[in-house]
């Protein structure tokens, strides 16, 4: 099982130095993860208990039209709830109790905590027993915070799936638990290899129903989808599952290594591993390469931002040929990030956290072809003729597995050709 992955190169980033820096920070909202885990949880209803501004930064994200019935809402804390002029789990109640009425096809309940709940100090936990008392077993109410004050915006789902996990059936039986939202069309393909290689039971995290009867036990080992998901990383270590630390399934590499530690666990035998995996390595390879002729010999700036950053730049310097100027991660969690840090080429600066006005600084002086980084960053970066790329879209777009190796490199190739086209006739008048 040892020749299945790609070894790593002789001098990786996992020892390198990482510059830690404290200070302002350009962040998004943790609220912003409601929009696609809404959509992932079919039965789930994610009620912020929030201000107006909560409300108006999900409708405004979700793009959602006043005649659809998404599966959130926003609890609004009026100033009198803020003055502590009203009992704000009183009026909580009754805004559960109207909502569960007018919508029965609700079997989970997420209190959201937002920046205001939190001066506040409004107990949501507390809440959430008791209404889960009142509720149960028909409906099953958690809580966890979506606040912006201490966050960046993955974590939203990282605090979504920890509150899950305490509540998950104990189990004595084997399995794999997959950990992560992804799009229902990637999960669908990754479920397929997985059940082509032998590998089971396997149960996700978030399942898509309540009913889908996740299970966590001593014999449980889980995989990871996503690089944010620390705090539940955490809980399923308690809850004493096993976590196969692998590269993350982006791109052909990350996603071959990842289902190897996967099919090692399980026993897979190599003609198996090769066998299924052959054809749609083949696809992955030849899609990036097609791709990533925009990028090779490229440059990149990481911003901390989404968690991403590290194995999107192992992606991206293996696999497309950019060289990586800076790697910023907003948190960089050993186990988790180890594996993708193995196999990143050395020569980058790792960063740790933000002073945003510093890093701008080395952004500047790097003047690299083109920088990851948030919305806010974006425009400014642009006016200056740095090309960029929106973090957040990297979140929203199906990006994990074989079949979507060649689309991510496309959404990192798509800034550069755009510059060279809209720099064409100007390069062509001053020749």
């Amino acid at each position: 099982m040892t020749d299945r992955m790609t070894p790593p190169p002789a001098l990786g980033c996992r020892s390198a130095p990482v510059l830690k820096q404290r200070g302002q920070r350009e962040v998004f909202c943790g609220l912003t993860g409601i929009i696609w885990l809404h959509r992932k949880m079919q039965d789930a209803f994610f009620l912020v208990v929030g201000s107006r501004t909560c409300a108006h930064l999900l409708q405004s994200a979700a793009g959602v039209m006043i005649f659809a019935e998404p599966r959130f809402g926003t609890a609004i804390l009026e100033e009198s709830d803020l003055a502590g002029l009203n009992d704000a789990h009183a009026e909580l109640d009754r805004e559960v109790e109207t909502l569960l009425a007018r919508r029965p096809d609700i079997r989970q309940l997420f209190l959201v905590g937002s920046c205001p709940s939190e001066v506040i100090k409004l107990d949501l936990s507390r809440a959430a027993e008791r209404l889960t008392q009142l509720y149960a077993p028909k409906v099953r109410v958690l809580e966890y915070s979506g606040s912006g004050i201490e966050t960046t915006f993955t974590q939203g789902e990282d605090a979504c799936l920890a509150s899950m996990v305490p509540v998950l059936p104990a189990t004595q039986e084997r399995n794999l638990v997959v950990v992560g939202a992804l799009p229902d069309v990637v999960e669908d393909q990754m479920l397929s290899l997985l059940a082509d290689l032998g590998v089971g039971p396997v149960q996700v995290l978030p399942a898509r129903t309540i009913d889908a009867d996740v299970a966590v036990g001593p014999n449980t080992v889980f995989a990871l989808t996503q690089p944010f998901l620390s705090d539940t990383h955490a809980a399923l270590i308690r809850r004493g599952a096993r976590h196969l630390a692998a590269p993350f399934p982006l791109g052909e590499e990350g996603t071959t290594a990842w289902l190897a530690a996967i099919a090692s666990e399980f026993g897979v035998t190599q003609d198996t591993f090769d066998t299924v995996t052959e054809a749609p390595r083949r696809r992955a390879r030849q899609a990036v390469a097609q791709a990533a002729e925009a990028l090779d010999g490229k440059s990149v700036f990481f911003f901390p931002d989404s968690q991403l950053e590290i194995p999107l730049a192992r992606f991206l310097t293996r696999e497309c040929g950019m060289r990586a100027v800076e790697v910023g991660s907003p948190y960089i969690h050993d186990e988790i990030h180890g594996p993708d840090l193995d196999l990143l080429p050395a020569g980058p600066q790792i960063s740790e956290g933000q002073d945003v006005d510093l890093q701008l600084d080395r952004c500047r002086a790097a003047r690299p072809d083109l920088t990851v980084c948030g919305l806010g960053l974006a425009n400014p970066l642009e006016a200056e003729g740095l090309s960029t790329k929106w973090a957040i879209e990297l979140v929203f777009t199906p990006v994990h597995f074989y079949e979507q190796a060649g689309d991510l490199a496309s959404l990192f190739a798509r800034p550069l050709r755009r510059k060279r086209i809209l720099n064409g006739p100007a390069l062509e008048a001053a020749q």
